[in-house]
């Protein structure tokens, strides 16, 4: 491939994702501001797919010969956004709403190749296990998800909470959904296997 692969996220668990392809690629960090966009009131799928366009635009307009792809996650429980939480306490609170109930992962993802927009939305549902207050404080402590939307990892400790999880990609979980991503790169003359 002769021109850039940039990642418009500096989230290491999409890199991880992405550098599993073994293709060369950067990460850089997108310039647009998420929080204005959930002020907006768009439907959680909405806000993932409008997110990652604009974190995608934010970078190929510095980049406008790379292929750039923009990604981001929307945690919903029925149409209560729950994002990131930060730090412990915001983690507690969202697991504490989250238990014994399904939620839904809508993770979007914005390939920008020289005027060409390819988008997709990955959902997955997923239910937790009805966990006790000192089951969610001790996963809190262990697995520190303060930078995950809905307040877990699921490539980790996180596994141990659900009771269900119904998703075509596991990799969409974790922050990028692979099967398609690996789709619309080929059709983008990216050389994958």
């Amino acid at each position: 491939m002769t021109r850039s692969l940039l990642l418009a996220s500096t989230s290491p668990h999409r890199r991880t994702l992405l550098a599993r392809l073994g293709i060369p690629f950067a990460s850089v960090a997108p310039g647009c501001d998420e929080d204005s966009f959930h002020g907006r009131g768009l439907p959680p799928r909405q806000l993932a797919a409008s997110l990652a366009e604009a974190k995608a635009r934010s970078v190929a307009a510095a980049h406008p010969e790379a292929l750039v792809i923009g990604s981001d996650q929307v945690c919903a429980l029925d149409l209560e956004v729950h994002g990131k939480p930060g730090g412990r306490d915001a983690a507690i609170v969202q697991l504490r709403r989250l238990r014994g109930r399904a939620h839904h992962l809508h993770t979007a993802v914005c390939v920008l190749d020289r005027g060409e927009t390819h988008a997709f939305v990955d959902d997955s549902r997923l239910t937790m296990r009805a966990l006790t207050d000192d089951e969610i404080a001790r996963y809190v402590d262990a697995d520190r998800p303060f930078d995950c939307a809905g307040a877990y990892k699921l490539e980790s400790l996180g596994i141990a909470l659900f009771a269900t999880i119904d998703s075509g990609d596991h990799t969409a979980i974790v922050g990028l959904p692979m099967l398609r991503l690996c789709d619309v790169l080929r059709s983008c003359g990216v050389p994958l296997p």
